[in-house]
């Protein structure tokens, strides 16, 4: 078996000389990797922006683009800024060797280039290479795809920024007795039916769900990504959550099993967006009374005996597009005033 560190791999090979190119892509196809070649800069950009390459061979002497236009142009762009980049010059001197690195190159190798070397060198990177793999599949697999952009395009940093957008909570109403009153994996079976449908009518409107608490979701909408609109397309997927509630249940009732009722709570306003935790182990999430009063509504729900309740600000961008009933003001937890409280057309949260 090809043990991964010295797996085949496919190469691009960047030099304006015609016989280092002939020779090198000799020494790489008997080392087992398939080699693609450009003569330039600009000829090599087209090949990385339209196939995949596992890494790339980069001449600094060339003409139409110089190697280090190649890494300028690498650096700014988020699709091909993590490609593993072995620099094969004949330039002299550390600064170049220096700017080379700053750019993102992963080594810079003298010509002529010592062979033994160079395949040492492509191992280690394109070792480097499958582990940054690994960390982006596993980021794809445990973060939405908004994160995994968000994460792609700026980086990681704990702390955050203020956002306007809107906030969405939910869960199941009387889940606890429901739990105790059916089998464990029956339990499972259901939390995983219930996340299928709910995050299909979060993600269809644009929106992120961030948290997962037992039965209980907080969705995001409009951030970490901007959402034209959000305020309305947390109230239509929050419609749309109700909808395959219902539709759900009617298989429910039909298996003669109970049926579920789920509260919703949206508020829209100013907030800090950002991840929050360790290095080691953290979470895209937002904080601040936007969200705090998006969960009292969710919990208000049961008291209110409707499915979605919304906050005024929520209220006043869907204004005309949705049937709403104002429910008067309440008084929740961490808030000096009473808040106004509408509730938006849709099943009766029991």
């Amino acid at each position: 078996m090809v043990e991964p560190r010295h797996a085949p791999a496919r190469l691009l090979v960047t030099d304006d000389n015609k016989v280092n190119r002939l020779l090198m892509t000799r020494s790489l196809e008997l080392q087992g990797h398939t080699v693609e070649c450009a003569e330039n800069g600009r000829v090599a950009l087209e090949f990385l922006r339209r196939d995949s390459f596992d890494l790339m061979l980069l001449d600094m002497e060339m003409p139409e683009m110089n190697g280090f236009q190649v890494l300028e142009q690498l650096s700014d762009d988020p699709k091909l800024r993590d490609l593993p980049v072995i620099v094969t010059s004949s330039l002299e001197g550390v600064s170049n060797i220096a700017r080379c690195i700053e750019l993102g190159a992963e080594d810079y190798l003298h010509k002529p280039v010592n062979p033994v070397l160079l395949k040492a060198r492509i191992d280690s990177s394109l070792e480097k290479k499958r582990l940054r793999d690994q960390q982006k599949e596993m980021v794809r697999r445990f973060a939405t795809s908004e994160v995994a952009q968000d994460l792609q395009q700026s980086g990681f940093a704990l702390g955050g920024r203020r956002v306007h957008a809107t906030v969405m909570f939910c869960d199941i109403r009387g889940f606890t007795a429901l739990v105790e009153s059916q089998p464990p994996e029956e339990t499972i079976e259901l939390l995983n039916t219930y996340y299928t449908l709910m995050f299909d009518a979060i993600n269809g409107h644009g929106g992120v769900v961030n948290q997962m608490i037992g039965d209980g979701l907080m969705a995001i909408f409009g951030a970490p990504l901007p959402l034209e609109d959000h305020s309305a397309a947390a109230v239509y997927a929050a419609l749309d959550m109700m909808e395959m509630i219902e539709l759900l249940n009617v298989e429910r009732v039909a298996a003669k099993k109970t049926p579920l009722r789920i509260g919703v709570g949206i508020a829209t306003g100013e907030m800090v967006a950002g991840y929050t935790g360790t290095h080691q182990r953290a979470t895209y999430t937002c904080i601040g009374d936007t969200v705090n009063l998006a969960a009292r509504l969710e919990e208000h729900t049961k008291v209110a005996k409707r499915g979605i309740l919304i906050d005024p600000a929520t209220c006043a961008e869907i204004e005309g597009r949705v049937e709403v009933e104002a429910l008067g003001p309440a008084q929740f937890r961490g808030k000096s005033a009473p808040v106004e409280v509408h509730a938006v057309a849709g099943p009766a949260a029991t």
